[in-house]
C-alpha cells in the first residue's frame, strides 16, 4: 500500500495552526506500534484546495471561529461524500466555546441540525487496533480546570453509509498529544494510543 500521510486542513477563518508537534507523536506511534507504512513529514492543504481530494485522512483544529468560504464548504461535503475521513478536533475542550460553537453551525448549514450524533462506547472506532471499552479516553487537559471543566464522555461523529466520515471531539486530542517526543518514555501510558486508532479506522473501515 502507498505511505500514509497526515495532512492538516488550513480554513481561512480561526487559528489552524495549533498543536504542532501533534503529528509527528502520532506519525511515531503508527510506525512503533502498526506495519503501516508511513510519510513522516506532515502536510497541510487548505481546505479550498483541489489537493484535499488526494488525502485519505485530514485533521482540522482550532480556538476561534469556524466560518467556511463557499469554496471550503464544497470542499468539505464532496470530499467525505467520496469516501475521505475528518478528524475534527476542538483546541479549547469547551463545548461552549466558539470554536464547538462555529464548527457545529457549520455542519448544521451545511447537513442540517443535529447530524453530528453521539457514537456509543461500543462503537468499532474503539477496537479497531487497541481497545478502549469505556470509549473515548480523558485527556488530562479537561482535567485542568480550562474550558467547561467537564468530562466529555463521548465523541461524536457524521456517519454516512454506516461510517465515520467526520468524528469530532471536545477533548481537545491535539494538546494532549503536543509535547517533545523525548517525553513520551515518562507517560504511564501512551496516549497517543488512540490517535491510532483513529486512523487505522479511517483507512481500513
Amino acid at each position: 500500500m502507498n505511505k500514509f500521510f497526515f495532512t492538516r486542513l488550513q480554513y481561512e477563518s480561526g487559528d489552524w495552526n495549533v498543536d504542532q508537534r501533534m503529528p509527528s507523536n502520532l506519525l511515531n506511534s503508527l510506525i512503533e506500534y502498526t506495519n503501516m507504512p508511513v510519510d513522516t513529514t506532515e502536510r497541510v492543504v487548505a481546505l479550498s484546495s483541489e489537493e484535499i481530494f488526494e488525502c485519505p485522512f485530514c485533521y482540522l483544529s482550532g480556538h476561534k471561529l469556524v466560518q467556511f468560504t463557499q469554496a471550503e464548504k464544497e470542499n468539505f461535503t464532496k470530499y467525505i461524500n467520496n469516501g475521505g475521513f475528518i478528524f475534527v478536533d476542538d483546541c479549547n475542550h469547551d463545548i461552549d466555546g466558539l470554536f464547538a460553537k462555529s464548527f457545529e453551525s457549520q455542519m448544521d448549514e451545511i447537513y442540517g441540525e443535529e447530524v453530528l450524533a453521539k457514537i456509543p462506547d461500543n462503537h468499532p472506532i474503539y477496537f479497531s487496533f487497541f481497545e478502549f471499552e469505556d470509549g473515548p479516553p480523558t485527556t488530562s487537559q479537561e482535567l485542568n480546570g480550562w474550558g467547561d471543566d467537564i468530562v466529555h464522555d463521548y465523541l461524536k461523529a457524521i456517519e454516512i453509509d454506516g461510517k465515520i466520515r467526520v468524528l469530532y471531539s471536545n477533548k481537545d486530542y491535539g494538546c494532549e498529544w503536543d509535547y517533545d517526543f523525548r517525553n513520551k518514555r515518562w507517560l504511564a501510558e501512551d496516549n497517543t494510543k488512540f490517535g491510532v486508532n483513529i486512523v487505522m479506522y479511517a483507512i481500513f473501515n
